[in-house]
């Protein structure tokens, strides 16, 4: 049921740039989906976005009358609309899986997503935002380092310092475990890891952070979210935990 100012079960569509994602990222938000007014869907997967730098590909757009390129409003723009147009209560989120070495051009693979989702959502484009697994899905392993000992068999402590500083954290499991394999054990620890656990440092996990509170910010549209949401900012440290200066404008 959802009416036109409150919703009462919210519908999240993931575009997803990485393999692994693809089979398993909903995983990630089974503490949100437990909540029992959300799901979460993956109804795409991308190749990785960079920045338009070429001056002259952007001639040739220009030429052409085209603001963003045709590949990402068929990408990105257009299953993004015709999600959003199957149901009032639904949202959008690009999940990136950001590598070490694109961190320097982060904030310009932003905007060019970010502008993909504007101008072929229009008034809509405040129901879809993006976001980046920093760096890569595998890094936020190491916040919960007892999923990876429940699938590897190793005795792992969880990661001393901020997760989304470890430049390779997949070469890193690959270097622990010789037989790792991303899909089938990544999937296997994501059924293991707790989320909450991952974000209960208030000084880690900034791009983590600032996607869950993108939809935790769009759960408060549930007529029940506030007799849970002091719980829920206190398990993921909303109020105090640094969040992510690139992504973070698009939270209201």
């Amino acid at each position: 049921m959802c009416g036109q100012d409150s919703c009462y079960f919210f519908k999240f569509g993931l575009l997803v740039t990485g393999e692994t994602e693809e089979e398993h990222i909903s995983k990630l938000f089974k503490p949100l989906a437990a909540l029992g007014i959300c799901s979460f869907e993956v109804i795409r997967r991308l190749d990785q976005r960079s920045p338009v730098t070429s001056p002259k590909r952007q001639l040739k757009m220009v030429g052409n009358g085209k603001i963003i390129p045709d590949k990402d409003a068929q990408d990105i723009g257009f299953p993004a609309r015709n999600y959003l147009a199957q149901n009032p209560c639904s949202y959008v989120i690009l999940i990136d899986d950001l590598e070490h070495d694109r961190r320097g051009i982060a904030a310009q693979i932003f905007d060019r997503y970010r502008q993909a989702l504007d101008i072929i959502l229009l008034s809509n484009k405040a129901r879809a935002s993006v976001h980046f697994l920093v760096n890569m899905l595998e890094a936020y392993y190491f916040a919960n380092a007892s999923a990876i000992n429940s699938v590897l068999g190793t005795s792992l402590s969880d990661y001393e310092g901020d997760v989304e500083t470890i430049r390779h954290p997949k070469n890193d499991l690959k270097g622990i475990s010789s037989g790792f394999d991303e899909k089938y054990h990544g999937g296997q620890i994501l059924d293991c890891l707790d989320v909450t656990h991952a974000l209960s440092r208030p000084d880690t996990c900034s791009s983590l952070r600032t996607l869950f509170l993108w939809c935790l910010n769009a759960l408060k549209k549930s007529p029940v979210f506030t007799s849970i949401e002091p719980n829920i900012s206190q398990n993921y440290c909303l109020v105090d935990g640094i969040l992510c200066k690139i992504t973070l404008y698009q939270i209201p």
